[in-house]
């Protein structure tokens, strides 16, 4: 997803973060994962599965429409913990032998790219908190913000030990 050396990026809403989308497309998998289960697992993993499906996506979501970083690093984490706990979902499809086994190593391999996005979406968090401000401050224009003006507000000071 690489763009162009001189074109612009516009931030707009969480639908825009890389995170997000590849976290959705991950949802949207483990929802078909759901719909294979036995029906013995309708109230148990099923329902579980869907659960923590839906609070990956939701915590990217919530946290993205916060406008202090601390919390937007705490929601960035429970995101991080939902989808930890839809690779074990993932395990006990293993242990039960639910789906073929192709199927959930490549589930678990898309699971993990999450992973890995989350994390780097909290270390670049983590790099714009300082020392002094808690807030990410909005301005009439938030919905038009060049990349540049994006990393201006970005930049806004932190207590780093807070972290």
């Amino acid at each position: 997803m690489k763009r162009p050396e001189n074109e612009k990026k516009r931030y707009q809403t969480f639908e825009d973060l890389e995170v997000y989308q590849v976290a959705r497309e991950f949802r949207r998998a483990m929802y078909r994962v759901a719909k294979e289960l036995p029906d013995e697992e309708k109230f148990g993993l099923c329902s579980q599965t869907r659960r923590a499906a839906v609070s990956l996506t939701n915590n990217i979501a919530e946290g993205h429409g916060r406008f202090h970083f601390l919390e937007q690093i705490k929601f960035m984490l429970q995101a991080r913990g939902s989808l930890e706990e839809l690779l074990d979902d993932l395990m006990i499809c293993t242990d039960e032998s639910y789906l073929p086994a192709e199927e959930i190593g490549k589930l678990k391999f898309e699971g993990w790219r999450v992973h890995k996005l989350i994390n780097g979406y909290i270390r670049f968090l983590r790099s714009r908190t300082t020392e002094s401000a808690f807030r990410v401050h909005e301005s009439p224009s938030d919905n038009e913000l060049t990349e540049d003006e994006v990393n201006g507000l970005f930049s806004a000071r932190l207590n780093a030990s807070s972290l």
